[in-house]
């Protein structure tokens, strides 16, 4: 008798388990180079292959998907229930964030001593991350950068926003000329979406081998050791993202959907497997994409709108992590936050996360802008970063998991889940 093959997510998590027990025993046992020379560019190049699929999969499905409206009053009301649920859980997830650092205060059992060693040991990765400056981000610099001056450069260097924006506009104007005019363009774009889409497919193959090489490199480049000296802020930030994911996401289903919330973690289960090893929003993308339409029933325009927005601009993960570090820091060096200035946290943090590139550390470049608002200093950031790129995992799947989150939750509103 011929077994079931296991799903996919089964796959992706024995992979990734077997990656965390290989890269361990690579730390422990001396050979880590041959993992970094061997094993990780196996893992790179299945972010490359994934990565590659991202901007025409963004462009060809929103494209098609707005096309597919033929309302135009239809797109707006998605549009504005897509942004309106993007704010409203990051400014809660900057809060819960707030609040756990400050009634638990990791930061406060640090000696002088111990911070200064951790200063040292990352400071010079630090300034290697923040070297391009720093500038806080004003709304009206923001809504400009939507607008590309240039389309192609716009591609070319994956400016995710913009892209929305051509092809949000290339989808209305489509839909206001004649239809003998229009259908050939739709239908070649249409063509590119399911190329793209059978691409994605093909890549998901190799995914738990993917999985497999990226983890076992993070964890043999930082073993246990680090995770134990900054324990308490880790567990921190790891208790609020999942407070966030189990109370805020599970709420707004329960509320705003009918569907189970069983059934919403399990069908979007590949994506965050492929979130917490690559630690990238963006990179996981066209997997988030293919999960939400395909596993949770969410139609092609609603996930073709509010996924690739959300890539972008939703970042919840990294803004409860900008909340809990930004008062960590604090704690450490003995400083204290007053009201208007956990306030400015609050403000300062829901600009940054919306300019956050969907990278690996892209974090730690807004939360050198947050931290700078309230006039820390940014040898800080030096404390936190040898857990960084293991926190980013973490942010990543709960970014990944807040989109498909609001798709489900705009498609339930409007009837079409």
């Amino acid at each position: 008798m011929k077994l079931p093959k296991p799903p996919l997510y089964t796959k992706i998590l024995i992979g990734m388990l077997v990656g965390v027990v290989f890269g361990i025993l690579a730390n422990q046992l001396g050979f880590s180079g041959f993992v970094f020379n061997y094993i990780k560019p196996i893992g790179s190049a299945f972010i490359r292959l994934i990565s590659m699929v991202v901007v025409p999969l963004v462009f060809a499905s929103l494209l098609v998907g707005i096309t597919s409206l033929n309302n135009i009053r239809k797109l707006g009301r998605i549009g504005a229930k897509t942004l309106v649920y993007y704010l409203c859980t990051t400014i809660i997830a900057i809060s819960i964030g707030l609040l756990l650092a400050n009634t638990l205060r990791p930061g406060a059992g640090i000696s002088e001593e111990a911070r200064t060693k951790l200063i040292q040991n990352s400071g010079e990765e630090v300034g290697t991350q923040i070297e391009h400056g720093l500038k806080t981000p004003k709304v009206k610099d923001i809504f400009l950068n939507i607008i590309p001056t240039n389309p192609i450069k716009a591609f070319v260097e994956g400016k995710m926003l913009q892209i929305i924006f051509i092809a949000l506009f290339c989808g209305v104007c489509l839909n206001l000329i004649r239809s003998e005019r229009s259908k050939p363009v739709v239908d070649f774009f249409k063509g590119v979406n399911d190329v793209v889409i059978q691409m994605v497919h093909i890549i998901m193959r190799i995914a738990p081998y993917g999985v497999f090489a990226l983890i076992s490199a993070v964890t043999a480049d930082f073993g246990l050791n680090i995770l134990l000296i900054l324990l308490k802020y880790s567990l921190v930030v790891v208790v609020g993202l999942v407070l966030h994911v189990t109370i805020i996401y599970s709420s707004a289903l329960k509320i705003f959907s009918k569907q189970k919330i069983s059934t919403f973690f399990r069908g979007i289960r590949p994506a965050q497997l492929i979130a917490f090893s690559s630690a990238s929003s963006s990179a996981t993308l066209p997997v988030t994409m293919e999960c939400t339409e395909r596993n949770l029933g969410v139609p092609g325009e609603i996930c073709s709108f509010a996924l690739p927005l959300g890539a972008t601009i939703n970042m919840d993960g990294t803004a409860l992590y900008h909340g809990v570090s930004t008062v960590f820091i604090t704690q450490v060096f003995g400083m204290s936050l007053a009201p208007a200035q956990q306030l400015t946290i609050v403000l300062t943090a829901l600009l940054a996360s919306i300019g956050t590139a969907g990278t690996p550390a892209a974090g730690v470049i807004t939360l050198a802008i947050v931290l700078k608002s309230i006039g820390v200093p940014l040898e800080g950031i030096a404390i936190i970063m040898g857990v960084e790129r293991i926190l980013d995992m973490f942010r990543s799947v709960v970014n990944v998991t807040g989109d498909a989150s609001c798709a489900v939750v705009v498609a339930s509103t409007e009837g079409e889940l």
